[in-house]
């Protein structure tokens, strides 16, 4: 199944450097920087004061709220925040406020010790996830109203540009904080994680600074439609007043682009997306959740995992996200599927055979190369794949609800990595060779409604 025109090579790249791909870069930044905080640097953080592998990996269910993040999509299209909206526009006027809740917070972190306040941390914690999940749904939809609606290449350069700027604010944050902790350590700091987050203050402070040169064009269409549609409901509801205003609004925004879904895609094709959506990066967030944990403690110091786990993987994942675009233009994007799952779980392996050998930096850099070389992969393909299945009538809130239930999986079953490291007795390489079998369900899932996928 071919999805998009095939083009040269030389074609496919030019689109990368127009103008609005460097914004859609700034974009995938701010949303990729808020998972170093409530992602490895939390990890870290509790590691180093004494808490539990099984604490830790269950303290990662605030990652959770991304899951759920669809449940207020609509209320973030209609509701405009005072006086920002007026002066930077809708979307940027929601990013700005949650940047600055983010930043908020990481000054209250900046105060409170883990080990007698871990409940506090949390909580914390879940309002930047939230404040996070909350600004991935009008980055997402800024990014896509930065494109034309019948620029197909550019749209599909744009998808592969946000998962660059994702994985660089990512991957970068992540440089920044384990750098910077560990200098602060070494410089005698006995709350050197907590100056830390004041550091990373700065870079949410850079990120604002940044998103005033993004491009926000002010339309009345999406509100006149809106307005439509709920006059077209109250209309079959057969009269005007409180109550059917208030059922009209939730039946237009909220009702309205999931019985498109399934009706787009018949019953049975949609459940069986659902099913793939969900399972597909399962094996990888287990991975992940445990994977800076697993460098601790086989041996690797916090500048080690900057080097190769961050700084390196980072200039792997631009290179091969670019490269899968280009794959995923070319070849397809079911079999793009195919093939990152299965590089996905080949690559977990690596990590199997890192722990069975014991500490090797080449290994290490081996591991890590390949991993994030799968991971860019199968990002892209799950980006353009997930934006294909979407009804343009309700582009923002179908795309939030399958990102959100792909963010389910990783989420909601990965928070028991610790306790099934600690289960196995701290075994890592099993416990890999288990997160390489978890993509076989979802490519099942895949099988079977290959050919009956209604994509644009």
């Amino acid at each position: 199944m071919e999805i998009y025109k095939k083009q040269t090579l030389s074609e496919t790249f030019s689109v990368y450097f127009e103008k609005r791909m460097a914004r859609i870069l700034l974009l995938g930044i701010i949303s990729g920087f808020p998972w170093v905080l409530i992602g490895s640097s939390l990890s870290l953080w509790l590691k180093e004061d004494g808490l539990s592998r099984s604490t830790i990996g269950w303290a990662g269910l605030i990652f959770a709220v991304y899951a759920f993040n669809y449940l207020w999509a609509p209320i973030i299209d209609r509701i405009r925040i005072p006086w920002l909206t007026n002066k930077i526009g809708h979307r940027r006027g929601w990013i700005v406020t949650m940047q600055a809740v983010i930043l908020i917070s990481l000054v209250c972190w900046s105060i409170i010790d883990p080990t007698t306040n871990l409940a506090l941390v949390i909580t914390v914690g879940l309002i930047i996830a939230v404040a996070s999940a909350t600004q991935d749904i009008t980055v997402d939809a800024l990014r896509i109203e930065q494109i034309g609606v019948n620029e197909g290449s550019s749209m599909q350069a744009g998808a592969a540009m946000a998962v660059v700027g994702w994985w660089t604010g990512y991957k970068l944050g992540g440089v920044i904080a384990l750098n910077a902790a560990e200098y602060l350590q070494q410089a005698g700091f006995e709350n050197y994680w907590q100056i830390t987050f004041l550091v990373l203050g700065i870079v949410i402070i850079a990120c604002n600074i940044g998103l005033m040169f993004v491009d926000e064009k002010e339309t009345n269409e999406r509100q006149e439609s809106q307005k439509n549609t709920d006059q077209m409901i109250e209309q079959k509801l057969g009269s005007s007043n409180v109550a059917t205003k208030s059922i009209a609004w939730v039946s237009g925004t909220v009702a309205g682009p999931i019985i498109s879904f399934f009706k787009k895609n018949g019953f049975k094709i949609a459940i069986g997306i659902l099913g793939f959506v969900f399972l597909f990066k399962i094996g990888e967030a287990f991975l992940g959740r445990m994977s800076i944990i697993f460098y601790k403690e086989i041996g690797f110091s916090k500048g080690d995992i900057a080097l190769y786990s961050k700084g390196l993987g980072w200039i792997t994942t631009v290179v091969f996200t670019l490269l899968g675009g280009l794959f995923a233009i070319r070849s397809g994007v079911i079999k793009a599927m195919f093939i990152s799952g299965i590089l996905m779980a080949s690559t977990n392996l690596l990590f199997s055979l890192l722990a069975w050998s014991g500490k090797s930096e080449w290994l290490f850099a081996i591991a890590v190369i390949f991993d994030d070389m799968a991971a860019a992969f199968a990002t892209v393909a799950f980006v353009a794949f997930i934006s294909l299945l979407v009804d343009r009538t309700y582009t923002a809130t179908q795309y939030a609800l399958l990102a959100s239930i792909g963010t389910a999986g990783r989420t909601t079953l990965a928070a028991s990595s610790g306790a099934l490291v600690d289960w196995l007795n701290g075994d890592w390489g099993i416990f890999f060779v288990i997160t390489a079998v978890m993509v076989i369900p979802s490519l099942i899932f895949l099988w079977f409604i290959r050919d009956k996928l209604k994509l644009q």
